[in-house]
């Protein structure tokens, strides 16, 4: 069998490693993959956002399988223009990605479902953006409506920073087109999860709550970021909250899309805030999380690769067989280049530490030069995965790598995972 996986960042690294371990037979191609990548995979150098060419390709290889990594050739179609090749592929079409790629779409999805997410208001101009800010208060959320790359969510802890950020969004177009709508949104008291479910649009399979850490420094500290760390399981991702919000989140969402004929099949990644009226809804993501997938996928028992076959063929997913996980905990620690995440340093090399069996490095942003060296190529480098039957060792493992890379300017969190070591020091 060949599958082709779309992106080249750390998500999609993590994608080749789960699926090669589920069928080492497999045979795999990346577009356009990325130095880790290419030793488990034919890297071909084509952009994920080129869908023609992504086509194409997948064509002349008679690929049997496309799985889709990031969300913006996912809004550019081509998980339709697959499908119209008669191509299976595991992600949804444009229309349904829409969930993540317009926060408008989303808002009045989740207010026609019932779905509980943050009272919000859409504004195009400054003066009623800030109308809304007085009459919600700080703190508050000024989210852009459309892809930003992570830099689109801003929470104000004052009036006054929320009136910056609507400036730099609506008036110095700072986020570009998908900063000329913005949502101003009510802060949601809690703490945040994420919580994946595959599906084939009716039926759907969840997995390991997990949590990420956005804010650059300890103690969730600094500005946002795409994510500087992850881990799971999560000790409040009980089974009991996962029934709530696949209850109350997943199973409504995905009614209402396919009522507006907009049916979701692909990965639907819920983000969840866990306040005190329960689960509610701070964001939709139509593709895996990163860099949650880097801490999920080392624990997960199950065949994802079955998955995507069963809901990219249109043969659905099997009723009653949820995903199996190992009794074990996983630590993801990610380490960002210089300058992260306003301006990173690329082309520094990189020195990494001997292979360790217990810990697993993704590589998100890395490059060789012509002569081997491996170098920085994006803002967030890599991303070293422990898994321990302990979580106190897999933490430790996972931040001790983290040093042990070395390349100019690297930035990291020694603490991913310090709400759970708090939760752990109490109970004792």
């Amino acid at each position: 069998m060949k599958v082709l996986i779309v992106g080249g960042g750390g998500r999609e690294h993590a994608l080749a490693w789960k699926l090669k371990r589920d069928d080492p037979t497999l045979e795999l191609l990346a577009a356009p993959g990325n130095p880790g990548i290419a030793e488990l995979a034919r890297c071909v150098g084509i952009s994920a956002t080129d869908v023609l060419r992504v086509v194409d390709l997948a064509s002349s290889e008679r690929i049997d399988l496309v799985v889709v990594g990031p969300e913006a050739p996912l809004a550019a179609g081509l998980g339709d223009a697959l499908r119209a090749r008669g191509i299976p592929v595991f992600g949804p079409s444009a229309s349904a990605a829409r969930i993540e790629t317009s926060k408008r779409f989303a808002k009045d999805v989740m207010v026609d479902a019932g779905v509980p997410t943050a009272r919000a208001s859409h504004h195009s101009s400054v003066d009623s953006a800030r109308r809304a800010v007085a009459e919600l208060g700080a703190p508050v959320v000024i989210k852009a409506t459309g892809l930003a790359a992570g830099k689109g969510v801003v929470v104000c802890e004052t009036v006054e920073q929320a009136h910056r950020a609507i400036d730099a969004m609506l008036r110095d177009g700072a986020l570009g087109d998908a900063g000329r709508e913005i949502l101003v949104e009510e802060f949601m008291e809690g703490e945040e999860l994420s919580l994946f479910a595959v599906t084939d649009g009716e039926y759907y399979l969840t997995m390991l709550p997990v949590q990420d850490h956005k804010r650059l420094f300890a103690g969730d500290a600094g500005p946002n970021t795409g994510g500087m760390g992850a881990y799971a399981p999560v000790a409040i991702g009980t089974p009991a909250l996962v029934r709530q919000a696949s209850e109350r989140v997943i199973e409504p969402t995905l009614a209402a899309m396919r009522a507006r004929g907009a049916a979701f099949a692909g990965l639907l990644y819920a983000g969840l805030m866990i306040t005190a009226d329960g689960p509610k809804v701070v964001e939709f993501n139509c593709r895996f999380g990163d860099p949650e997938t880097q801490a999920i996928l080392p624990l997960m028992r199950s065949s994802l690769l079955d998955a995507f076959l069963a809901v990219a063929s249109g043969t659905g997913l099997a009723r009653g067989r949820p995903f199996e996980w190992e009794p074990t905990f996983a630590v993801t620690t990610v380490m960002a280049a210089g300058g992260y995440p306003d301006a990173p340093v690329t082309g520094d090399a990189i020195a990494l530490p001997d292979a360790n069996a217990h810990v697993i490095l993704f590589h998100a942003g890395t490059a060789r030069r012509p002569d081997g060296t491996l170098v920085t190529a994006g803002g967030r480098v890599l991303a070293a995965t422990a898994v321990a039957t302990s979580f106190d060792v897999a933490q430790r493992a996972s931040a001790d790598c983290a040093a042990a890379v070395q390349f100019a300017g690297k930035q990291f969190r020694s603490d991913i995972g310090w709400r759970e070591s708090a939760r752990r020091a109490r109970a004792t």
